[in-house]
């Protein structure tokens, strides 16, 4: 059995726990303990004493429960047989997870089944390194952030999917836009998902919900940002909806007669003829509401004064042949119609 006199570990900051190759340790080593590391002893597959950052030298002082253990005859260099592990207190923040397989979700709003991805990150920190080494790395050699993730996936997918798909049923929000929610879903996700973690002597920094997001080429996606188009357009133009969607087949229409289509032709102008004569029918109506009185029929009879057709040459009522007569006022010689009675100007009355 090797002596070795000096135990120290100096490794990446993505391993958590780390165990001494040797086991060849006499009273008297020097085990040293970087700042943001604890040093855990084993012996017989049972945790002694956890020590600090620093340095030790291990005597009975220090760890005075392996000295119950172990049968010490020959004084300070005696050899034994121990398991040193040195777990990384420090805070890990890049813990990236995400969702291998897309959750199928119904959207609320659409009604249609969406396939939904989700990614983001936590940041953790072993706070027991006895419950830590003890309940989950086990007898492994090394036990990094990779290892970590792929422990605990199925708790985080599990528990991270229930969220979200209670979230977008139960409060309404379609897929396209929980995006807005992230920050309020993620502190939520990270009270829930801590519990778990606590029981290994782990404790969760942060949690961040980093995207929620859909697969473009996706038929039921594509079919559900058509629904999203046709609404923003129905918002937009309102009550002349149905109107501008007859321009665009008009349109389309249109280009497919330039392609040589007759059918589209045909199609073309039947749109165009019933857009013509709606026009038509809206202008003229627009004109006979909007036409004064007068200008609809602005003469009348010479004699009884009642109405007559445009271009009359007799009245209908009296048979009085219609004259147009240049008439002068007497007293200021202000041309008057015939059928005045009084001068507009003077006031005389007219003859």
């Amino acid at each position: 059995m090797d002596i070795i006199d000096r135990v120290k570990y100096d490794g990446p900051s993505d391993v958590f726990a780390w165990r001494w190759p040797h086991d060849g340790l006499v009273w008297g080593t020097q085990v040293i303990v970087n700042q943001a590391q604890q040093a855990v002893f084993y012996k017989d597959g049972k945790a002694l004493d956890v020590l600090e950052p620093g340095r030790h030298t291990l005597k009975s002082a220090n760890i005075p429960l392996l000295e119950h253990i172990i049968n010490i005859p020959f004084g300070n260099q005696t050899p034994f047989a121990a398991e040193i592990y040195f777990v990384n207190k420090a805070v890990n923040l890049a813990m990236k997870w995400g969702t291998q397989e897309p959750i199928p979700i119904l959207d609320p709003t659409y009604k249609v089944l969406v396939p939904v991805r989700a990614f983001g990150q936590f940041g953790m920190k072993i706070i027991d390194a006895k419950k830590f080494v003890s309940e989950l790395v086990g007898t492994v050699d090394e036990f990094d952030a990779s290892q970590v993730c792929d422990y605990f996936r199925g708790h985080l997918m599990s528990r991270i999917k229930d969220f979200i798909s209670a979230k977008i049923v139960n409060d309404g929000i379609s897929v396209l836009t929980i995006s807005t929610q992230l920050n309020e879903m993620s502190a939520s996700l990270k009270q829930d998902i801590s519990a778990e973690f606590n029981r290994f002597g782990i404790e969760i920094v942060n949690f961040y919900l980093s995207s929620i997001n859909v697969p473009q080429d996706d038929d039921s996606v594509v079919r559900l940002k058509e629904m999203l188009a046709k609404k923003a357009e129905f918002e937009l133009y309102g009550e002349h909806y149905n109107t501008v969607k007859t321009f665009d087949v008009a349109e389309k229409a249109a280009s497919n007669e330039s392609d040589g289509n007759v059918a589209g032709a045909g199609v073309g102008m039947g749109i165009g003829n019933k857009m013509m004569n709606m026009n038509t029918g809206m202008m003229s109506n627009s004109d006979s509401n909007n036409k004064p009185v007068a200008e609809q029929s602005s003469n009348s009879c010479c004699a009884c004064q009642n109405i007559l057709p445009n271009g009359a040459k007799f009245c209908p009522d009296c048979g009085t042949t219609q004259v147009k007569k240049d008439n002068f006022c007497t007293e200021c010689g202000c041309k008057t119609p015939a059928s005045a009675n009084f001068c507009s100007r003077c006031g005389t009355k007219q003859n």
